[in-house]
Formats: structure tokens, C-alpha cells, sequence
């Protein structure tokens, strides 16, 4: 009747056991004061004050994961920024420039010479030696035209040709700039959280907000600064041929070129041309490491298409100096000495190791399409909510005693049975919390209030089975044993139904309502299984122990 196998009675209590160990560690450490600066070197390292707290008191071969806080309990640093999603058009309209030069090249009997001018960014214009030779250069510029894959454009094409007397107008249309600012938005959030999940930080908040700006929110990093430093660099890695050298910085460059400075060699600068052979875009690792003489470098390897574009490029080159940029700086200039297979090289200049491990990160994490403009930058305390916080303790305990004191109350030994397992399945929830390395917010703590308040329903349907099978005439074991049979559907239902609530809220919210959804979701789990299982053993154990002939419920 009330028979439970030995290996499941020691899986039970290997799950409680293990649960406890996890969540035990969030009890042991001391929030250690730190400066800003230090606490944000912490957390670039991967790692956060209050674990480097708990390692010098907690076993190390114990479980020491804590529960991460949220940016309402903790503080952290709150930034707003602008994605400039205008720099794109000139970057596209830099790139389509050799295209439209390798298709009007075949064709100068009919269009006569060309010759890039001078026009608004986000422009081509040239002008042909042959007016009459206009409908056939429209017509091969025109060729070069994609169709537009996304919703908002679909049927149209990627850019617009126009041309008057012997110049030709080549911009993006207005459908494919809606499609670009979208694309420029979400591949900059990917790419902003690409770059703060390297360095460690967990559980940050980064969203859209309006057509243009990222809404970025990182808990427990020391300063806004700090933050800025990590995504704020754009990275973008391009290698240009180089067109000459010199000291003049307003020097002209010519169409279709740019002037920018050497980043290692004051005084320097390089005239490139503005189309890069292969760019940072092309890259699928980059790791710090050494060069020859010892010195910090990042070493970096394209992918198969922009390897085969950069081994064809040197091989026809050969003699010709190419220049290494990262951010318009030029970081080094070799001569191309021989045809370079593989798609792979390293970047070397006076770097520190600091320096080197920083680009590397920025790098492997991608180029932002576009730069960012911070409207707005915080660095935001935990006390900022301490009113906020100091109500949901007492929300917490209020509602945790309360309960322990109505099932105390309501059902005796066995409400005291209902309790044990209320507390075990609390530390479960901190346990498997600090397991994944969630983040617990307000939020979130209003979870676990709901938890404490649900997890006793499903004892409270076995104890009110039990009482109608003893008022039946039932006897003890078989009273209990029918109690829990009879209770388990509708103790299934309830909970399976607010789980697929929880699972709804965490696929489709975002920030608060997903810490809501995991706490919520993690307690329907634990308060199942101590309901189901925790207090059966229980009262199996006390009933084998005690024999009683009759018992109250």
C-alpha cells in the first residue's frame, strides 16, 4: 500500500541534497566593497566581487555558482545609444563603386571614359565622356540592381539609377534604406550582445527601443565607462589598397580614395583607397598571441569565400603594399611579398597584452555595421530601488510564515510534514537559479512569493483527499495512500497549465517579465515534485515508523 523502492527514496533525497548544496553558497558570501574601477576589472575577467568573496570562505569542492542579481537589487550601468544607421548608405555605395567601374569598363566605345565626382555620402555620381552613350551605361549600372527580400520592400530593387545631360545618380532606393536601418539595428543589438557575453556578465537587458536605439543594461559592472569601453568601439577591420604615403593630413586624396592616419607612427599618414579588398565582416576568429619578436598580436583567419578573394588579390599584386585599418587608423602596411593562401594572418603593432586580448574580443565578436551615439549613460545603485527592495523581503517572509502558520494550523503533523517540504522546495528554486546562473529581480522574487502560495495547493488536495477517504471509513494507509492517487490529476492540471503560462511569458517577454517567468517557472517544477514525492516519503517514513491505528489530518 504505502511502499516507495529504496532507489527511488535515495534519488528523492539525492535531489533535495543536491538542491540544498547548490543554494547554500548564496548564504556564505560577503558583499565585498570595491571601488568601480575594480569591481569592473572583476567582471571583465569573468568573474564578480561577491564569488571572489565566497571562494575564501566555501569549500572548493563544493558547488560555489551564486544567484546572479538583477540591476533593480544590484546596480549596474544603464546606457542608451543611437545606432547611426546613415554611415551605411556610404559604406554600401563605397562598395558598389567597383562593380559599377568593372561594368561600364567593357563598354567605353559606347559611354566613352568615366569618371567618379564628388557627391553627397550615400551617392555615386559620374560622368561619361559620351552623352550619347547614356541609355547603355543606365542600362549596366541598372543590371547591378538586387531585388529587395524583406517585407517592407519586397518587388522593389536595392538601388536607384538615374541620369541627366552626362551624369549618372547611383543611391540606395527608399525601400532598401527602410530594410537596411532595420538590418543595421538588429545586427548591431546581435553584435552589442555578442560583446558583453565575452567578457562574462550575465543576464543583461538589450532591446530595441523606437526605430533607431538599443537600450543596454548590464547588472553589477562598476561603471558606465566601462561599458562603453567594451561596445563602444566599432572594430571594423578592413584591408585597402594603398595609393601613397605621406605627412599631410588634408592632403587630396582623390575620388574613390580617403587620407587616415598611421596608428603607430605619429606624423604618418596613408592614402587608401575607399573600397576594402576583404573586410572584418569576412573573419570567424581572431586570438590574441605573439608576433616573432614577442610582442603582442591578434591572429585572425577569414572564411572560405574571403580567403579565396584575399589569396587572389595578393597573388595578382605582388610588390604592391596593402594597408591593415581598424577603425581608420592604418595599423600596418606591408608589401605584399608572395600570393597568401589559407586566409589566415596576424595584426601586429605596440600593443600591450591588455590591448591585443581587447581586440581580439571585439573582433571575434564582429564589426558594428554602423557607430553608436550614447544619449544617455548611467551608473545606477541598488539603492536607488531600496525601498522597493526592502518591501519585497518583507513580502517574502510575510507570505513564507504565513503560510508555514496556516498549514501548521490547518493540518498538524502533517501541515508540519507540508512545511518541511515548503522549505526544501524555496532552497531548490535558489539552487537551480545559482545552477544556470539566472538573475534574480524584483520580478522575480515576485515569483517566488507566488511559488510559496501555489506550492502548498497541491497539499492542500492530498490533505483534503486524505480526510474524505478517512471520513469514508478508510483506514490510515489506505486513506493516505488513495489521497495522493486521487489528488495527483488535479495537482498535474493546475500545474501544467500555469507552467505553459510561464513558458509563454519567458519565449515571449523580455527584462522583468522573463525573470518573472523563470522564477515562476522553476518553482511549479520544485513545488510539484516536493508535493508529489518530498511529503509522500515523509509521511511513508513517520508511517512505517509509528504504526498509528488512526490519525488526524
Amino acid at each position: 500500500m504505502l511502499q516507495i523502492d529504496l532507489w527511488k527514496r535515495v534519488l528523492i533525497w539525492l535531489v533535495c541534497v543536491t538542491g540544498l548544496l547548490l543554494a547554500l553558497p548564496n548564504g556564505f558570501y560577503t558583499r565585498v566593497e570595491q571601488s568601480n574601477d575594480a569591481a569592473a576589472e572583476i567582471i571583465a575577467q569573468g568573474d564578480t566581487p561577491e564569488r571572489q568573496a565566497l571562494v575564501a570562505q566555501w569549500p572548493s569542492y563544493l558547488p560555489s555558482s551564486l544567484v546572479n542579481l538583477g540591476l533593480d537589487l544590484r546596480g549596474g550601468a544603464h546606457l542608451l545609444a543611437e545606432v547611426k544607421v546613415e554611415e551605411v548608405y556610404a559604406a554600401r555605395m563605397d562598395a558598389l563603386w567597383p562593380e559599377v567601374r568593372d561594368a561600364l569598363r567593357p563598354e567605353r566605345a559606347t559611354v566613352g571614359s568615366f569618371r567618379r565626382q564628388q557627391a553627397p555620402e550615400g551617392q555615386i555620381r559620374l560622368k561619361i565622356s559620351k552623352p550619347e552613350g547614356m541609355p547603355r551605361a543606365l542600362e549596366l549600372v541598372r543590371g547591378l540592381a538586387n531585388p529587395i527580400t524583406s517585407l517592407t520592400g519586397a518587388g522593389g530593387n536595392d538601388i536607384d539609377v538615374s541620369g541627366q545631360g552626362d551624369i549618372i545618380t547611383v543611391e540606395l532606393s527608399e525601400a532598401e534604406k527602410l530594410a537596411s536601418d532595420d538590418r543595421t539595428v538588429r545586427q548591431s543589438l546581435e553584435i552589442v550582445r555578442r560583446r558583453i557575453d565575452e567578457v562574462g556578465t550575465r543576464e543583461p537587458t538589450i532591446q530595441r527601443q523606437g526605430a533607431d536605439r538599443i537600450l543596454i543594461q548590464v547588472p553589477g559592472i562598476g561603471s558606465a565607462s566601462e561599458l562603453k569601453a567594451i561596445i563602444g568601439t566599432t572594430a571594423q577591420l578592413t584591408f585597402n589598397p594603398v595609393v601613397g604615403r605621406g605627412s599631410d593630413p588634408d592632403a587630396p586624396a582623390g575620388v574613390g580614395n580617403k587620407v587616415i592616419p598611421s596608428l603607430d607612427e605619429p606624423g604618418a599618414y596613408y592614402t587608401i583607397e575607399a573600397a576594402p579588398v576583404v573586410t572584418g565582416e569576412c573573419l570567424v576568429d581572431a586570438q590574441p598571441t605573439f608576433d616573432q619578436n614577442s610582442r603582442p598580436a591578434v591572429n585572425f583567419r577569414f572564411n572560405t569565400s574571403c580567403a579565396r578573394k584575399f589569396g587572389d588579390y595578393t597573388a595578382e599584386n605582388k610588390g604592391s603594399p596593402f594597408a591593415i585599418v581598424l577603425d581608420d587608423e592604418v595599423v600596418s602596411a606591408p608589401t605584399i611579398q608572395a600570393h597568401i593562401p589559407g586566409g589566415s594572418g596576424i595584426i601586429t603593432g605596440n600593443f600591450t597584452i591588455e590591448e591585443s586580448t581587447h581586440l581580439a574580443i571585439l573582433l571575434r565578436a564582429g564589426a558594428l555595421p554602423a557607430g553608436l551615439e550614447f544619449l544617455e549613460e548611467r551608473t545606477i545603485g541598488p539603492e536607488l530601488g531600496q525601498d522597493s527592495i526592502d518591501a519585497g523581503k518583507v513580502a517574502t517572509i510575510v507570505a513564507f510564515i504565513g503560510v508555514l502558520v496556516f498549514m501548521a494550523l490547518s493540518y498538524g503533523l502533517f501541515g508540519i510534514f507540508a512545511n518541511v517540504a515548503l522549505i526544501l522546495n524555496v532552497a531548490l528554486i535558489f539552487g537551480f537559479l545559482s545552477l544556470i546562473g539566472a538573475t534574480l529581480t524584483l520580478p522575480g522574487i515576485a515569483g517566488i512569493v507566488l511559488t510559496v502560495g501555489m506550492a502548498v495547493d497541491a497539499n492542500v488536495l492530498i490533505f483534503e483527499r486524505i480526510r474524505e477517504e478517512l471520513k469514508a471509513g478508510r483506514g490510515p494507509a489506505r486513506a493516505i495512500d488513495e489521497g495522493y492517487s486521487k489528488a495527483l490529476s488535479a495537482i498535474l492540471d493546475a500545474n501544467i497549465t500555469t507552467f505553459i503560462t510561464a513558458v509563454i511569458l519567458f519565449a515571449m517577454g523580455s527584462g522583468p517579465v522573463r525573470g518573472f517567468a523563470i522564477t515562476l517557472g522553476l518553482g511549479i517544477l520544485t513545488s510539484v515534485f516536493t508535493a508529489i514525492f518530498v511529503t509522500r516519503l515523509i509521511v511513508v517514513m513517520w508511517f512505517e515508523r509509528r504504526r498509528p491505528k488512526t490519525i488526524e489530518v
